[in-house]
């Protein structure tokens, strides 16, 4: 079963610099697991415990996992994943110096 990981290039030094990698597992948990057995270090980052980290959003075939089952949710062969840190933005200088 090959399963596209698409990475974001906070995490491309888990992967020597690559955006996508391939990896397998019949669930997200397991293809995690994968990755990490290729990438040592990649699965801490993206997972706490039993969970996703709070600030990484992981998306399969465009779709948030967070409204599906999570980490337990099931892959199938073709799919791809898409991991995104989460960004937060604040209120910037306007024009004219002002906040």
């Amino acid at each position: 079963m090959a399963i596209e990981v698409r990475i974001p290039t906070i995490l491309r030094t888990y992967t020597d610099g690559r955006k996508a990698v391939e990896g397998s597992g019949e669930t997200l948990a397991e293809l995690f697991t994968d990755l990490e057995s290729r990438h040592t270090g990649i699965r801490e980052r993206l997972v706490d415990g039993d969970q996703l980290r709070r600030f990484v959003n992981v998306y399969l075939n465009d779709e948030d996992v967070r409204f599906l089952d999570g980490i337990s949710t099931k892959l199938a062969d073709g799919d791809s994943i898409t991991i995104l840190p989460a960004v937060a933005g604040g209120a910037g200088r306007r024009a004219g110096g002002m906040a």
